[in-house]
């Protein structure tokens, strides 16, 4: 079917790693595998053992070089355009590039680069096509994706090449509900009918699929084999270092105010003829299939996007373009995306990526107080992260990553929270402790809240709104 994985007695050494005990696992080639465990517990380093990418001592044995892997990681699954993606690219030009590659380009490329071209193969892609609902897609260019129909993309572009082992980093996180259920049928049925054999690194013990037959839980990179599922532990929340009431002076009144706005990219419209009124102190869930234009509509509240001024739109109380500078609105938010992590590239100490909070910047470029030190820090320990304080952003996790933007977003203790899928790639534990953050902190007096998640279950008990976007 697949490949049988073996591995003796082998350890692993890195500077912030050293095995307790040897490595041993074995994988049949009739088995699927799901890996669990906590953040930073060592998931991804136990892939790259699994697909060799990962030297073991010579003392170990191992049979665990296949060829024909396909292993789609945290960021390769949201796309390779990201840093042109989020540094105003997809939001400033008004004419893009003839030569910027379609959705359809690249998937095509990706089939005639991976096999001959058969009518069985042909048959594949069209079927895959039709699963995922991406033909409205085809004609797209890669660069106005949302980061659902990235992954989207992604993911076919892996299953046309048909490998023998397909291995996925999270594959259902940024994915609406009626993609997850698309996507985990098609895994059931190419785990029955083909020879594909799937390994599937999860954080969300809830959405492992029904046809995985061999679980794992990978921490201090210890392998443990699961026959039941541990419930994640509950964590009291006695108070949540670091909220304190907001020094900038955001008046009573309307955070947002948009009346008829229309945003349109070429001939796609993404909006059409909004209004919306965010009051301050309201808790707004904004929901929606992929596509729908959540993206665009943050990329206004948060002044990235030019098109917002030829629109009708008011941010506490003054009116786009009516002389307020981009850092006069952001000094008022805090904000984390998919697309802001996987844009973040800057290998500063952790301490440091929270600070730029402060500064509303991506890099830090002014040298915090003493002081603003300590208030990072607070956060850091309230998010369970001060450990990670001194060590550089790309050396830790992707889930790591993520709670460290999380408390860079709350830093400031900013009048408007912007959360868009704020729990992608936790584990259970941290995903219950930061929406618990979330509610603590958004109800305060006057703190305003705007969510994004594709998971009603996330949601903190504070929404009291909900605005639904349609895909025109």
């Amino acid at each position: 079917m697949g490949y049988t994985f073996n591995i003796q007695n082998g350890i692993v050494r890195m500077p912030q790693w050293r095995m307790a005990e040897p490595l041993n696992f074995q994988l049949r080639d009739d088995e699927h595998l799901a890996i669990i465990g906590p953040n930073g517990g060592g998931k991804s380093m136990f892939v790259d053992i699994l697909t060799g990418a990962h030297p073991l001592l010579p003392t170990a044995t191992s049979d665990i070089r296949p060829t024909n892997i396909k292993y789609i990681t945290f960021r390769d699954s949201y796309g390779a355009y990201d840093n042109t993606y989020y540094l105003q690219q997809r939001w400033n030009q008004a004419e893009i590039d003839e030569d910027t590659p379609t959705v359809a380009e690249e998937l095509e490329h990706a089939f005639l680069v991976s096999g001959d071209d058969t009518p069985e193969r042909r048959t594949l892609q069209q079927h895959l096509y039709n699963l995922f609902s991406i033909r409205y897609l085809l004609d797209k260019y890669i660069i106005l994706l949302s980061s659902g129909e990235t992954r989207k993309f992604q993911l076919i572009k892996a299953l046309l090449s048909r490998p023998s082992v397909l291995i996925m980093d999270n594959p259902f996180i940024g994915l609406d509900a009626s993609t997850r259920d698309q996507l985990s049928d098609l895994l059931t049925t190419l785990s029955h009918e083909s020879n594909l054999q799937i390994i599937l690194v999860l954080t969300r013990t809830d959405t492992i699929p029904s046809f995985i037959n061999k679980v794992v839980k990978v921490e201090n990179l210890k392998i443990t084999e699961l026959t039941t599922l541990e419930a994640p532990s509950p964590l009291p929340l006695g108070g949540v270092g670091g909220i304190c009431s907001s020094p900038l002076g955001v008046t009573e009144g309307d955070c947002i105010s948009m009346r008829n706005v229309t945003i349109r990219y070429g001939e796609r419209t993404i909006l059409r003829d909004l209004n919306w009124t965010v009051r301050q102190g309201e808790h707004w869930a904004i929901e929606g299939e992929n596509g729908s234009g959540k993206s665009t509509l943050l990329s206004l509240v948060c002044a990235d996007n030019p098109q917002s001024y030829a629109c009708d739109i008011s941010l506490f109380g003054h009116r786009r373009g009516s002389g307020e500078s981009i850092w006069d609105i952001k000094r008022h938010i805090g904000y984390v995306s998919p697309e802001m992590h996987r844009a973040y590239q800057k290998d500063l100490p952790v301490i440091r990526i929270v600070a730029s909070g402060l500064q509303d910047s991506i890099g830090l470029y002014v040298t915090p107080k003493p002081s603003d030190y300590d208030i990072c820090r607070q956060w850091l320990r309230t998010f369970g992260i001060e450990h990670l304080a001194d060590r550089t952003f790309l050396k830790i996790s992707s889930g790591e990553q993520r709670l460290v933007l999380l408390a860079r977003a709350f830093v400031k203790s900013p009048d408007l929270l912007i959360l868009d899928e704020p729990l992608h790639g936790l584990d259970d534990n941290n995903r219950a402790l930061t929406k618990q953050i979330i509610e603590a902190y958004s109800t305060q007096p006057g703190k305003t809240l705007i969510m994004v998640t594709h998971y009603k279950e996330e949601l903190p008990p504070c929404i009291d709104h909900h605005l639904t976007l349609r895909r025109q």
